[in-house]
């Protein structure tokens, strides 16, 4: 290495940056490694000291490769502080970086540990084959022998740095010197006469040939190996031709055809047909001249098979194609009562051992006088006394101020607004939209103006708001459930009327006429979409009083205050970006600065310049935003975070957020920001806000983390992790129940009874701020909204209804609520519960910057034999190799194992940008699977693993076995 005899510490800083800045580059893929070497060199020279030659060990002796920072595979420096503050001094990239949501040093460390821990004992499981697609035509120079421990880390970094040559081929210990003395000879025989040595590899090396090797200029002499081969084949006509092709050599023709189908059978016939290889006197050494050609290339039953084709696998085809006697599938019963191995119960499972959770309430809502009867009145109240203050100032594509709603503009829009929809739709005397009729408001994330003044005056106008995202063609994901969603909310899908809701399209109303605002009553305000686990989208409806309710919890726990600036960076048509940066916001009239997704894509900072400038008192963030921001930031002059008394983080009951708010604090810490002021929460469009963490008072300790045992976590236990730190799961809590409702933790599956306080359970909530039931469908509305827990005994607690959250947690010290995962997100296998995002955070942590594109990778279960079984599908870079694609699935197989001790099924990499997405750009998981139910995913390397999880194999009947041995 260029560093050697350099001390990197006692390097200037501006040198040790750059280094950081080149170790950053190589382990994304921004650089080749001869690039890196080549500037990290000349970055090195002026410091180089000159160092007594080293003697190196002899080049047949393996070296394990050390893990470094230039490697790009290794985990991040122990040092995590460090390695934070050279990523965040780092400019931001738009593509090829990892997603650090679920990003944690300690779990790094932890899968890392694990691998080592593979690498030292050799798997019990056989590995995985790869299979080469026949569409694949490469010269035989770039390709790499085939060898069964192409999974290693050791060897296929040896590959990677060889640029030349072809790597040397490993042999017997015995026959290590006869290989030296011709390890300059790197020809296609080697590789051939390899494949004679066992018959458990020679499948493999036959499928990964190639038939691309330039023909020499002149007659090549004959080669002969200098050992012998471990064991002599039966002297058989296959085995002529396999001993035949170890002593030749083969000169394909200029235009190489793809290889030919195997599994067809075609009769022995004088003339061959093109897709058969076979090979001419002129290319051919070592046959007789009295050999036939078309016995060559034949296996003993006649059948023309190419010279890759094993010929065992070409006789298992041929049998398999021609039974002789009845398959072996009839002599079971599909009974899967009977056939299906039944796993017997581990005495050694963890069981809950607490005594019966009891409900925990929130503290009193409380009572204000001069509060609003609607939240219609609010608005009212602020456009008629404060017009001119600002209510909305929203940002364009480049971060900059575009324009800035006032409270009396959002006022006289949105009655205007009103006064459109109920008088002006249709002809005279004949009025379209009744108070109740549902309307679909359809905008874009870059235009939050438009959409206020929408929802103020459907709510005037004393019609429910829809608000949907509408795919912006026919291809995006999702399209197909938005029919439903209108369907059930009868809006009129498909035939609809389309209003534009610009100002000058508007009629304005005489001085007579004013908006009817009601007292808040049970009847629907707005209905909200969610998309569930199956793909279906479905909407919720929140009344009018719950919405006016929700609010007030709102004010009262985040303590908010007339005249505040806010900074919203959440979509504000749903969920948290809706209910505080737009329906709470008007009601304390706060001032809000809306950063949309696509101008947090161009400007990653914008978000932070704007709590800055505007000495905004409030935040609302994910995960995705700190990480950005953290990426992006350069020591600006710009950034401040002294005014901030709240940073919320909405996806705070995602359990991998506690790594993105810790690296967030520990960058921008030096520049005012209080570990305080930090909020995680937990919501769901059912139950709207469950729990919220509330501003701290400075100074104060902060509440302790649990550390769980993910084994346990699988049992649905509460376990503190003592034994096993690489299965440990590090949890923050979500704060307490919101003011005014009551919570209970019942089990996720059968009844809802409550459970004990060392289980995991699902969070229901009862409360007035909360959502009413799936509009138009009833059934899914009684479980869902009206569930009443019961005891031990199944005995119901009481008469007050609750409704799922969604979430899974548990109550903790002081009435703290902390959430492990979601159900939609939760995949039952033998038995047990695993979290997608658990699974995902330890795929990320394998390092995957060389071939995961942007970290997009999806987890779900399919159904295969009675049992649910994982699949992992994950967007592969351009850039990525092959070897690294497969080097990266095998060590994703083996951490999943160790940690989270279950079996892969099948681990798929797609071209990038082809996996469905949301609106927001994440990964539409639903669409995802049909993909992968329907074969249509079209993977360019994919892992199937049947052997790790399929443990419930049918039980055959020993009669009918018996008789299907008699056939033999």
């Amino acid at each position: 290495m260029a560093d050697r005899g350099v001390d990197l510490s006692a390097l200037p800083k501006e040198v040790r940056d750059q280094l950081a800045e080149l170790d950053l580059e190589l382990s994304e893929g921004d650089i080749t490694q001869k690039g890196y070497e080549k500037k990290r060199t000349k970055l090195l020279a002026p410091f180089i000291i000159q160092a007594p030659p080293v003697e190196h060990p002899p080049k047949n002796d393996v070296q394990p490769v050390a893990p470094s920072s230039s490697s790009g595979h290794g985990p991040p420096p122990s040092n995590s502080s460090r390695y934070r503050e050279r990523r965040s001094k780092r400019s931001h990239r738009n593509g090829g970086t990892r997603d650090d949501r679920y990003r944690s040093d300690i779990h790094t460390e932890a899968v890392q540990a694990a691998l080592a821990k593979h690498k030292e004992e050799k798997m019990a499981l056989p590995m995985p084959t790869k299979r080469r697609s026949t569409y694949v035509q490469s010269p035989i120079n770039t390709r790499t022998p085939p060898d069964s421990s192409s999974g290693s880390e050791d060897d296929s970094s040896s590959r990677r740095h060889s640029t030349g040559a072809a790597p040397m081929p490993q042999v017997h210990p015995g026959l290590q010197s006869n290989f030296q003395a011709n390890s300059s000879v790197q020809s296609p025989e080697a590789w051939i006469n390899r494949s004679v040595q066992g018959s458990s590899t020679s499948s493999s090396a036959s499928s990964t040939m190639s038939h691309g090797e330039p023909k020499p200029a002149q007659a090549q002499p004959q080669y002969k190996p200098q050992y012998q081969p471990l064991y002599q084949p039966n002297e058989t006509s296959a085995a002529h031709v396999t001993n035949m092709l170890a002593h030749s050599r083969i000169a394909p023709p200029e235009n190489s055809a793809p290889p030919p189908d195997v599994t067809a059978v075609v009769p022995p016939t004088t003339t061959r047909g093109p897709r058969v290889d076979r090979p001419s006197i002129a290319t051919v050494r070592g046959m007789s001249r009295n050999q036939s050609r078309s016995s060559m290339m034949e296996t003993a039953d006649g059948v023309p098979v190419n010279s890759r084709v094993s010929t065992k696998i070409q006789q298992l085809l041929n049998t398999l194609k021609r039974p002789k006697r009845p398959p072996l599938s009839e002599f079971f019963t599909d009974d899967s009562e009977e056939i299906v191995e039944v796993p017997q119960p581990d005495p050694n499972t963890p069981k809950p051992e607490g005594r019966q959770i009891i409900p925990v309430k929130g503290e009193p809502l409380g009572v204000v006088s001069n509060w609003p009867p609607a939240l219609q009145a609010a608005l009212a109240r602020w456009g008629a006394t404060q017009g001119k203050s600002p209510a909305l100032t929203a940002l364009d594509i480049t971060g900059k101020p575009m324009y800035t709603l006032t409270y009396g503009k959002l006022w006289s829009r949105s009655v205007k607004l009103a006064y459109t929809l109920l008088h002006k739709l249709g002809t005279k005397n004949e009025q379209i939209l009744k108070p109740g009729d549902r309307v679909a408001l359809v905008y874009p994330n870059s235009d939050p103006g438009m959409f206020w003044v929408a929802f103020y005056g459907c709510l005037l106008a004393e019609v429910i708001p829809v608000p949907i995202e509408v795919p912006l063609s026919r291809k995006d994901a999702g399209i197909s459930q938005l029919g439903f969603l209108l369907g059930s909310c009868s809006v009129g899908w498909p035939r609809m009327k389309w209003v534009v809701t610009d100002s000058k399209y508007l009629t304005k109303p005489g001085k007579d006429w004013q908006p009817h605002i009601p007292t808040a009553n049970t009847d629907p305000a707005y209905i909200e979409y969610k998309a569930s686990k199956d793909g279906t989208v479905v909407g919720v409806a929140v009344s009018k009083v719950a919405m006016l309710t929700h609010c007030q919890a709102l004010t009262q726990a985040c303590n908010y205050c007339e005249g505040e600036t806010m900074v919203n960076v959440l979509d504000f048509k749903k969920e948290m970006g809706l209910w505080h940066g737009v329906l709470t916001a008007v009601m304390n009239r706060i001032h809000t600065i809306s950063v949309p997704y696509a101008v947090m894509k161009a400007c990653p900072l914008s978000w932070v310049q704007r709590v800055h400038i505007h000495r905004a008192r409030v935040a609302l963030v994910k995960c995705r935003d700190l990480h950005w921001a953290m990426m992006a930031h350069r020591e600006q002059r710009d950034t401040s975070f002294t005014s901030l008394r709240m940073l919320i983080v909405a996806d705070g009951a995602n359990p991998w957020s506690v790594s993105s708010c810790d690296a967030f604090l520990n960058v921008f810490q030096s520049h005012g920001l209080k570990p305080e002021v930090i909020c995680p929460c937990a919501a769901s469009p059912e139950a709207l806000t469950v729990a919220i963490r509330r501003p701290g008072v400075p100074g104060a300790p902060l509440p302790a983390r649990a550390i769980l045992s993910m084994t346990g976590l699988s049992h649905g236990v509460i376990r503190v992790n003592t034994e096993d730190k690489n299965s440990a799961l590090t949890v923050q809590d979500v704060g307490h129940v919101m003011p005014g409702a009551l919570m209970c933790i019942v089990r996720p599956d059968g009844p809802p009874q409550l459970c004990k306080t060392d289980e995991i359970g699902e969070i229901i909530i009862n409360s007035r701020a909360g959502g009413t039931m799936y509009y138009g469908l009833p059934g899914l509305t009684k479980n869902t909204f009206e569930v009443i827990p019961v005891n031990a005994n199944g005995v119901p607690i009481g008469e007050i209804p609750f409704v799922r959250s969604g979430l899974l947690g548990f109550v903790g010290p002081g009435s703290l609520i902390f959430v492990v995962g979601k159900i939609e997100g939760l995949l039952m296998i033998s038995g047990r519960r695993h979290n997608a995002d658990d699974l995902v955070a330890t795929a990320l942590a394998v390092e995957p910057v060389k071939t995961v594109y942007r970290g997009r990778i999806a987890v779900f279960s399919v159904t295969v034999f009675y049992d649910e079984r994982v699949v992992i599908v994950a967007e592969q870079r351009p850039d990525a190799s092959e070897e690294d694609s497969f080097q990266w699935m095998s060590r994703v197989l083996q951490a999943i194992d160790s940690i989270h001790q279950v079996g892969l099924y099948c681990l798929a990499l797609v071209p990038a940008n082809t996996l469905p997405k949301t609106p927001l750009g994440g990964i539409h998981i639903s669409d995802t699977k049909q993909y992968f139910l329907e074969g249509s995913l079209h993977p360019c390397n994919i892992l199937m693993c049947p052997h790790t999880c399929v443990t419930n194999l049918p039980k055959p009947d020993r009669n009918s076995l018996l008789e299907w041995a008699l056939h033999l």
